[in-house]
């Protein structure tokens, strides 16, 4: 039986714990072959060319074999490694904007989320034209590109953008609120 097919009905979180026992290659490969195409979008989105996006995804992976024994199985493995895609990604781009993202959002404690009139209805958003879409994505900051790619390309739920930004629903949809404004005002200035 070839290794292939042999691991292949392991479960990811099984598949883990077997090449955090033994360091193997081999089976971090098959983890690759799963994940790959994920990681490589996650980091296309925030790349500048498909050959960056190739580097970023290949230094994922290596971060990833040396940090795989830190997954603790509290949650998927696929939100796991989309946490850490999105963070090595974050930090890859501070590093090379030479500038910290900084964290806008409204401390939560003195201000209640509401749905104002601004509020942007999620049709307007799939309603735009994709090449200006484009364009406008690329003007916004990483942090509002990646929230904005994550609910609506990647259809990740509030929930999940709780766990992986680290934060309650009520800043995660204050974020989303702004980051959608944002990128509309954006749309109407570009050609």
């Amino acid at each position: 039986m070839g290794i292939g097919h042999s691991y292949n009905t392991l479960t990811d979180e099984e598949l883990v714990q077997k090449i955090v026992a033994s360091n193997d290659t081999l089976l971090f490969g098959v983890l690759y072959d799963r994940y790959a195409k994920m990681v490589y979008n996650k980091c296309y989105g925030f790349s500048k060319s498909q050959d960056e996006a190739e580097d970023l995804t290949q230094d994922v992976f290596l971060m990833l074999f040396v940090k795989l024994a830190s997954f603790k199985g509290k949650s998927k493995f696929s939100t796991w490694l989309y946490s850490f895609t999105y963070n090595f990604c974050v930090n890859y781009v501070n590093r090379n904007k030479q500038r910290k993202m900084s964290d806008n959002s409204v401390p939560m404690e003195n201000t209640e989320y509401k749905l104002t009139e601004t509020e942007v209805p999620d049709e307007s958003i799939y309603e735009l034209k994709a090449s200006r879409l484009d364009k406008a994505l690329q003007l916004l900051t990483p942090e509002d590109k990646s929230i904005l790619l994550l609910k609506y390309q990647d259809g990740a739920s509030i929930k999940d953008l709780c766990e992986l930004m680290e934060v309650g629903e009520s800043a995660i949809k204050m974020r989303l609120k702004r980051a959608k404004a944002k990128l509309l005002e954006i749309y109407n200035t570009v050609s």
